[in-house]
Formats: C-alpha cells, structure tokens, sequence
C-alpha cells in the first residue's frame, strides 16, 4: 500500500467529494456486490487478528449485559454496538483501500 498513501488533503478531499456523485460510485458499488463473500472473511480476519473481538470485547459484552438497570444496560449495550460498527467500518474501509492498491498493483504489473 505504500506508494498509494502519499496523497496530499486536497487530492484525498476531491476523490471523497467524487464519491459522492452516484455515478462515480456505481462501479465501487459492483466491485463490492462481486467481492462480498471474500472480502466479509477477510474483513473477520483482519478484526480477529486485530484483536477487536478478543477477550476485552467479551467482557465488555459481558460487563454491559450484566448492569440491572434497564436504561443503563441498553445504554451500554448501543454504545458498544456503535463502537464495533465504526471499528468495523473503518477495517472494511483499510481493506478496501489494500484491495484497491493490489488490483492497482496487478494492473501496473
């Protein structure tokens, strides 16, 4: 991934600001349909080794599921739902962006 990573701000900025338009992101979009099943497993693998869903995750899991007050245990729970969505996503997104220097990579090759 090395020399995909020295983009300036504004270069990052502008190819954030092209995803926004639907058509710029249809292609990403069918990339992703295609590669699903993969990337899912490689995305599990990456948390795993990362070390997101190891003993520290469980008995937060655990600490959360045991508080009694219902409001604070639902509270709890969210929060570490939330927590592990944004972990997730921003893995998925490492991942994506590793993929796409690879095929980049293989297409220079």
């Amino acid at each position: 991934m090395g020399e995909g990573l020295g983009y300036s701000d504004a270069e990052l900025e502008a190819a954030l600001e092209a995803l926004t338009e639907r058509d710029r992101f249809r292609e990403a979009e069918g990339l992703v349909v295609r590669a699903a099943p993969q990337l899912g497993r490689i995305l599990a693998q990456a948390l795993e080794q990362g070390g997101w869903f190891a003993e520290g995750h469980e008995s937060e899991l655990a600490r959360a599921s045991a508080i009694e007050d219902g409001a604070e245990r639902t509270t709890a729970l969210r929060t570490l739902l939330a927590e592990e969505a944004r972990m997730g996503m921003l893995v998925g997104v490492a991942v994506g962006w590793a993929l796409s220097e690879e095929l980049a990579a293989r297409r220079r090759a």
